[in-house]
């Protein structure tokens, strides 16, 4: 928990969460620059990519303020990068700025840092202290380590459903099974991700927006569909709004895929043995977009699909404090022999909101990487 970390390094994640909505495909991260005299003189949050990384922005507010940062120390929440990209290195800024102490959560997992950066804090008569916080930080960046180690996005399988785990009813009637508060939680979770993927049943069945509306956010999340046939409608609302949708699919439909690229899509053929989208495939392909974390909004089929592949990370549950009998389940996958053949999760919390309760299950071993 974030208060069993030093006072700094906790105002420091406490500034990283404000990066969570903004910062996308960066990392989440926060810094606070104290003076030799313990006085707090600066403080920032990444901004959004290109713009300045949260060791900038605090040493801004600290010249901004007429402050001297010669010897001051730094707490941040990721280890300073070391190479160029959109900005320039963090290490280096503070190196030249005179800190004389940097307090990191965690080393980059980006193999363009890879400790480089406290190597040359180091190489300039930096001390470098390295692990307050690191719990904290890494599970707020869980998705940015997914793709950097794995080369995958974090996918977060969100669900509504009564208590007996009915999503819809039979007829497809499934508005609304939760109330107003987990709605807007679910939209608050949809802000967070680099993306949001559907599949074309849930697309042709509802017509869905699946953007942020319910909170404020600064971004918009990328779209993803799963469309094997290529039946994505060219006036569905996914195209509607100027966001970046990418359309997976087995078809080599070279008509359809033009019109839809004429409206804007992004059309990916990745065909699988069967006619089928090849999952795992488009996973990769969506961690070399740089998608952090995937927030799954499907029906029942495509999150059987995902859970038979072994390829959902976490669920978000929300749960309606009602029974509804027969319908359409969360994941259609099995049927199964044995009980020890389940999807086997770990409550990370369980929270009420409004009459519903939030459940947020991570399968087993899945964040061991």
């Amino acid at each position: 928990m974030i208060h069993k970390a030093p006072p700094h390094i906790h105002q420091a994640l406490g500034l990283a969460t404000q990066a969570l909505f903004v910062s996308n495909p960066n990392p989440r991260v926060g810094c606070v620059l104290v003076s030799p005299s313990g006085e707090v003189i600066g403080q920032g949050f990444t901004q959004r990519a290109g713009g300045p990384h949260a060791e900038v922005v605090a040493l801004r507010d600290a010249s901004g303020k007429g402050f001297d940062t010669s010897g001051a120390t730094a707490y941040v929440t990721l280890e300073p990068c070391s190479h160029h990209g959109r900005t320039g290195p963090c290490c280096d800024a503070l190196i030249q700025a005179g800190v004389a102490k940097v307090v990191a959560s965690l080393a980059d997992p980006n193999p363009l840092v890879g400790g480089r950066g406290f190597d040359r804090l180091r190489a300039a008569g930096v001390e470098v202290v390295v692990g307050p916080g690191a719990e904290e930080s890494r599970e707020l960046n869980i998705g940015f380590f997914s793709r950097m180690i794995r080369g995958t996005p974090w996918v977060r399988l969100k669900v509504a459903s009564s208590l007996d785990g009915t999503t819809a009813l039979n007829n497809g009637a499934s508005q609304w099974i939760t109330s107003r508060a987990a709605r807007a939680d679910g939209h608050a979770w949809r802000a967070r991700a680099c993306a949001v993927l559907t599949g074309i049943g849930t697309v042709l069945d509802d017509n869905p927006r699946l953007d942020v509306r319910e909170v404020p956010t600064p971004r918009q999340p990328h779209v993803v569909v799963v469309d094997s046939q290529l039946q994505l409608p060219t006036d569905t609302n996914l195209l509607m709004n100027g966001r970046d949708c990418y359309v997976y699919t087995a078809s080599e439909n070279e008509t359809k895929k033009a019109a839809l690229q004429a409206c804007g899509a992004t059309v990916i053929h990745l065909p699988n043995a069967n006619g089928k989208v090849d999952l795992s495939a488009m996973l990769q392909d969506l961690g070399q977009r740089g998608i952090n974390e995937l927030h799954v909004e499907a029906g029942h089929k495509l999150n059987g699909s995902l859970v038979r592949e072994g390829l959902v990370d976490e669920l978000l549950l929300y749960l309606a404090p009602r029974l509804l009998g027969a319908g359409r389940g969360i994941a259609d996958f099995g049927p199964l022999t044995a009980l020890a053949d389940g999807l086997a999760l770990e409550f990370k919390s369980v929270e009420t909101l409004g009459a519903d309760l939030r459940v947020v299950a991570r399968v087993q071993g899945r964040d061991s990487f």
